[in-house]
């Protein structure tokens, strides 16, 4: 479930501490962690990182991707042992009870089937014993009006899969909440208001609020840093997988923390688009709406390689899927080479000349035990056709023995099923049965996830070459770093609009960091 409770033997016993941070070593505090790291093949994802969280405070936890906040949510978990020295130590709390931490992950956790009710009660079901059956009538009022606390008002008997991301987001909080009446325990929120606006997002900090108050300790792990200013008493700021600060309330600002996580802010940032791009775009949309996406307009170019940078919850993330018509969205108008869209959809976008790799490449972009050969060929097999509509494996083979050496696959077998593939050269056949379709428009949503240095490079190469070949290629990702190295501009984003556009003469890992979190230059 999204929401895990892990219990520690504790070493010391723990009592409600004072206001601010606690002491090096404070046996009162609830969670201690002491010199953790953590290491990978290659890489070391944390490095003699140390925190304590108090009994009633909230404490954030901010820093860019790939910092190493996702590895100390894991190692906090358990699901990553860190490495020999590291000390995870839980404390007791006021009722000399053990400790115990509760998760919510981004994923949520709930089961996409199940209603409202059903998923609350898999942590607390109402009932009068195994026999028993559970009061459908009182579990549907105790249901609505937990959820009524958060703002919300729909439907709990419905399956949470047809409810709007902010609503799911409101049932996972609510489960992770629910029933918290006492002072021995640690919340660790992990981007909980992702999806979130408005009136949702105050729902929720009077929650975590309240459970601090009754003597919980709090993780808020978050991009938002307006909303790190609101609600935490101390931030500890991580980059590289090492601690660069831990400061308490008063003693930043908003600017302050960009420059702890992005380093430096860039001074140059503009407004303005590059001059030199003059011909007509080949991808223009107006008036882009969608789940998290608010307003957008954007201008692709032939040959152009457009990055599309944001925090999770800016709509960078939905993006590419809302142009290709794989996500539900709305346009004002819609045009590929001149020619308008009367509708968004993947069969209207494929017969356009648009091609998509979604982030999710194992569930969306391909079919892992088909082989690499048929992943190849499956969205154009019409070239390949004979008479009577036979398939001409020969002139098949022929192609995909011309991709697997132009992409330096290893082994270079085509009968092979794509999962038995490393991850790099799973993305690089994803790729490149789209480009084998020379598109107009290339929609790339996270195109190195998951994928080793030798293979990012390759991956470069291809899409270099596709824009160098006059195809416009959208890069939505998280890695401001690659976004960087690759693009020709980037818009970035935060809640739902485009707040900057970085030109090419201005374009750094830095500058998208900053213009994401909404830094001022410097």
């Amino acid at each position: 479930h999204g929401t895990v409770v892990r219990k520690v033997t504790p070493e010391a016993n723990s009592g409600r501490g004072p206001e601010g941070p606690l002491p090096s070593g404070d046996a009162r505090a609830l969670l201690r962690v002491a010199g953790v790291s953590k290491s990978f093949p290659g890489t070391k994802a944390l490095t003699d990182f140390s925190l304590q969280v108090g009994a009633g405070e909230i404490v954030a936890v901010v820093g860019q991707n790939g910092s190493g906040k996702s590895t100390l949510v894991k190692v906090l978990a358990g699901i990553h042992q860190p490495d020999r020295g590291s000390q995870v130590i839980f404390g007791r709390g006021a009722d000399d009870e053990p400790v115990s931490i509760h998760f919510l992950h981004q994923d949520l956790g709930l089961v996409a089937g199940l209603s409202t009710i059903e998923n609350l009660d898999l942590s607390r079901r109402l009932g009068g014993g195994a026999l028993m059956p559970a009061p459908v009538r009182a579990e549907r009022r105790r249901a609505e009006a937990l959820i009524a606390d958060f703002g919300g008002s729909f439907d709990v008997t419905a399956p949470v899969a047809t409810l709007s991301a902010a609503e799911r987001t409101i049932v996972a909080i609510t489960r992770a909440l629910d029933g918290w009446d006492h002072s021995r325990n640690v919340l660790v929120l992990d981007e909980p208001t992702a999806s979130l606006h408005g009136e949702e997002v105050g729902k929720l900090f009077t929650a975590v609020r309240r459970v601090a108050d009754r003597g919980a300790g709090v993780i808020f792990i978050s991009h938002r840093l307006d909303e790190v200013i609101e609600l935490a008493d101390r931030v500890i700021a991580l980059r590289d997988g090492k601690l660069i600060a831990d400061v308490g309330r008063g003693e930043y600002d908003h600017d302050d923390l960009v420059r702890l996580i992005a380093g430096e802010i860039a001074a140059a940032q503009t407004e303005h688009g590059d001059p030199s791009l003059r011909a007509e775009p080949v991808l223009r949309a107006r008036g882009i709406r969608g789940r998290t996406i608010r307003q957008l307009d954007l201008d692709l170019h032939p040959g152009e390689i457009l990055g599309v940078s944001g925090v999770l919850g800016s709509g960078r993330e939905e993006l590419a899927g809302a142009l290709f018509g794989s996500h539900e969205a709305g346009f004002d108008e819609l045009q590929v080479d001149g020619r308008r869209l009367e509708r968004s959809d993947p069969r209207s976008s494929i017969a356009a000349g648009v091609a998509y790799v979604p982030g999710e490449r194992h569930r969306e972009g391909a079919v892992m035990t088909m082989s690499l050969r048929e992943n190849m060929t499956l969205p154009r097999l019409r070239p390949l056709r004979r008479f009577f509509g036979r398939l001409d494996q020969s002139a098949e083979r022929r192609e995909v023995d011309q991709w697997i050496e132009r992409l330096g696959v290893r082994p270079a077998d085509p009968e092979r099923p794509l999962s038995l593939f490393s991850g790099g050269n799973q993305q690089k056949v994803v790729l490149a049965k789209w480009l084998r379709n020379e598109p107009k428009v290339l929609l790339l949503d996270e195109p190195t996830q998951g994928v080793d240095v030798g293979a990012k490079a390759g991956i470069f190469e291809l899409i270099a070459a596709a824009a160098a070949g006059g195809t416009g290629v959208l890069v939505c990702s998280s890695d401001a770093k690659e976004l960087a190295l690759i693009c020709d501009r980037v818009l970035v984003m935060r809640d739902g609009e485009m707040v900057i556009e970085v030109t090419r003469s201005q374009l750094t890992e830095a500058a998208l960091v900053g213009a994401g979190l909404g830094g001022a230059a410097a």
